[in-house]
């Protein structure tokens, strides 16, 4: 299935797509002499026409969205800490009741 995938630094990719460019070499030469595949030297060179030397950046793992990405991990203040406990607490309370309430009951059927 899905391997890991090696990423390649802007200045790698910038090397390339100028040697494609600038010095005129074709995609297969540049991609055999670089190691990589002719595919991804030509999704480079695209990607450099349209947004340029940023566009070399690597983008995977940059969340864009408020509620993309992993969750922060932010130490709880004691107060903030205490109240999420005690609210636990009282869940526990209300479940360990009612298991014990449908235990009693089934005993009492038998």
């Amino acid at each position: 299935m899905g391997g890991i995938r090696k990423t390649y630094s802007a200045e790698f990719k910038q090397k390339a797509v100028d040697m494609y460019l600038k010095k005129g070499m074709s995609a297969t030469t540049v991609a055999k002499e670089l190691g990589i595949h002719r595919s991804m030297l030509q999704l480079w060179e695209r990607r450099y026409q349209e947004e340029g030397a940023q566009g070399l950046e690597e983008k995977r793992g940059k969340a864009t969205g408020p509620l993309k990405g992993r969750p922060r991990t932010r130490e709880e203040s004691v107060e903030a800490e205490l109240y999420r406990l005690r609210a636990e607490n009282e869940y526990l309370k209300k479940l360990w009741a009612l298991q014990r309430g449908r235990a009693d009951g089934d005993s009492k059927r038998s």
